[in-house]
């Protein structure tokens, strides 16, 4: 299933839910050619924010992505506060969310590292592309390293329209 942003961000921030896009979405957003198939969001830990992000994503049926289709899961703030990152599928598509990143960044770590972005008819938080690439290089996986080497051309293109 190919996931649509336009669908998950905007029920998201009518919540008021505390999140900064990153991964491949965010690649897209600062002009990257790749194709990804889920979207990525890093998430406040607050009890609050927690609280939010449950009550919002219920009515879409999140479960564990791959996971065996009678495993008992339940989704809510109790199953977040327990748990740290979730891989899950909703009705709304592919959707990971991190408490923290690779090299144990937070939300609160990437928020001075993040610009906002008007789409969707709404206004979210969208990593900045030096942070992108540092978030890529400590995944250090495979399909993340490729996209770097992009990265770097989009930031290096977009240094030189800001001389």
């Amino acid at each position: 299933m190919v996931v649509d942003l336009a669908q998950i961000i905007p029920p998201l921030v009518r919540a008021k839910v505390d999140f900064i896009l990153i991964g491949g979405m965010a690649a897209i957003l600062h002009g990257s050619a790749r194709v990804t198939f889920d979207v990525d969001l890093v998430y406040s830990r607050t009890h609050e924010n927690i609280e939010r992000l449950a009550a919002a994503l219920a009515p879409h049926g999140p479960y564990l992505r791959d996971a065996p289709p009678n495993l008992p899961f339940s989704w809510d703030a109790k199953t977040i506060s327990d748990g740290l990152n979730f891989t899950l599928t909703t009705n709304l598509g592919d959707l990971d969310l991190f408490g923290e990143v690779a090299g144990r960044e937070t939300y609160q770590d990437l928020l001075t590292h993040s610009v906002e972005i008007d789409a969707f008819g709404v206004r979210f938080r969208c990593v900045d592309l030096p942070t992108l690439i540092r978030i890529k290089e400590a995944a250090a996986r495979p399909k993340d390293r490729e996209a770097v080497a992009e990265l770097r051309v989009l930031l290096e293109e977009s240094e030189k329209k800001q001389i």
